[in-house]
């Protein structure tokens, strides 16, 4: 901007200088003086400033990590990188013109492909913000369908995206009811008195918080006995070995995609994903790319059924996301792409066997038990001894390279004492006899 164009927009306005324009706060409370910032610097002194503090975070490039609960430490194949940093990809927010944006649209319908393929599903969207946001559309799509107000949402259901669930509750006027657990996992005799005519839906996640596995068929048959939906969120890269949700008799799946090839970049972001059964696919949330033919008979791809509130109705829209995460699923394209098949199960079968052998190498630590009996997937519970805090605990670990479990207590007033182990395929059998060893040493 130059002299001449602030002078006209000034002279546009009616004002004679800029600080006429702060005339109405009182001189008396303006601040005077230099703001209390450094000085600037030049690149090289800002690059080398910046990395001195990035240095200063605590990376699992550098130390080993036991801590999930919901982001996770796996393997990133390095192909990755280098598709998602392809300027025509990173560049591209939103494919409105599909003439011209065929490989991003090809790219979010090969997501969407294999998504419905993991799930069991029939029908996938392009996309979610996050893994929360899509169990609470979830629960708004139950109370649409259904017409009913009330969702069950079991206790062990990521404490976080309960919150989420219970915002968006609050707008739409739903009623939310938390069903507690029992070893671990829902409460199936308490699910069972709490279901009604007017329960929309049933949340579950499996594996759960704690990382067990619900019985979602029993689950599926409670709720569907009084004509509601079941909502399963779950860990993608468990689905390589566990039966999918769909075939279980899931409604609708959602999750976060973040352990499939997205980095955990010291908490986000992510991009959550979005499945219905066949009966849902019209209230689903987001966007949906279908593949088509143009007039020529040529495989195209296009956005479709957009019942979003930027291209209907505002009062008439499903839901109020009007965006996706497009770069980030097509890390998990490009990941799923890599691994096929047999490497999702290779996979699956190297997070659950090495956080088994890790759950009997802490187990045998004198003063440490195993609370809960469920089959679990990659994540377990253990009880420090009496007394133990975790946050403490975890400091004595950082010093020893290692990033500790997730704190329980923080979220359930009764697991005060109680940590949540991840142990993803990174986790090497040394890395897991190390950890071992040093809790030993700090409890």
């Amino acid at each position: 901007m130059t002299e001449q164009d602030q002078q006209e927009m000034l002279d546009t306005i009616g004002v004679s200088s800029l600080e006429d324009l702060f005339k109405d706060i009182p001189e008396e409370i303006r601040f005077k003086g230099d703001l209390p910032v450094s000085p600037g610097l030049n690149e090289y002194a800002l690059t080398t400033h910046l990395s001195e503090l990035a240095a200063k975070n605590a990376n699992t490039d550098q130390y080993a990590s036991f801590l999930g609960a919901g982001i996770y430490d796996h393997h990133i194949p390095s192909v990755i990188n280098h598709v998602v940093s392809r300027s025509e990809f990173y560049t591209a927010y939103t494919p409105y013109q599909p003439e011209i944006s065929q490989g991003e649209l090809q790219a979010i319908f090969e997501f969407q492909s294999y998504i419905c393929e993991l799930t069991g599903m029939a029908v996938a969207n392009a996309s979610m913000y996050d893994g929360a946001t899509a169990l609470a559309e979830a629960g708004s799509l139950a109370s649409a369908a259904t017409k009913r107000k009330q969702l069950l949402v079991s206790s062990t259901v990521h404490p976080e995206a309960r919150q989420v669930v219970r915002t968006y509750a609050k707008g739409l006027g739903l009623d939310v009811v938390e069903v507690p657990s029992a070893n671990g996992v829902t409460n199936l005799a308490e699910l069972a008195e709490a279901v009604s005519d007017q329960t929309a839906a049933v949340l579950v996640q499996s594996p759960n918080f704690f990382g067990a596995i619900e019985d979602l068929a029993a689950i599926g048959d409670l709720i569907h006995a009084s004509k509601g939906l079941m909502v399963v969120s779950t860990n993608p890269i468990s689905l390589g070995i566990l039966e999918a949700p769909g075939k279980l008799g899931a409604d609708i799946v959602v999750g976060d995609a973040q352990p499939l090839g997205i980095s955990s970049s010291l908490g986000g972001p992510t991009c959550g994903f979005f499945a219905v059964s066949q009966d849902h696919m019209r209230r689903m949330p987001g966007r949906i790319v279908g593949q088509t033919v143009d007039r020529n008979g040529k495989r195209g791809f296009v956005l479709t059924l957009q019942a979003r509130e930027q291209h209907i109705r505002r009062e008439k829209a499903t839901s109020n996301i009007c965006s996706n995460q497009a770069l980030l699923a097509l890390c998990a394209s490009v990941y799923l792409s890599v691994m096929g098949k047999q490497g999702m199960i290779e996979v699956g079968q190297l997070n659950l066997q090495k956080s088994h052998y890790a759950a009997r190498r802490l187990g045998s630590i004198s003063g440490v038990s195993m609370p809960f009996t469920s089959p679990y997937f990659n994540e377990f519970v253990i009880k420090l001894p009496e007394g133990t805090r975790v946050a403490e605990v975890n400091a004595k670990l950082l010093q020893k390279g290692i990033l500790g479990g997730y704190d329980l207590g923080r979220a359930y007033s009764e697991l005060e004492g109680h940590m949540l182990i991840a142990v993803t395929e990174r986790r090497t059998k040394e890395q897991i006899d190390q950890f071992a060893q040093a809790l030993e040493g700090c409890i």
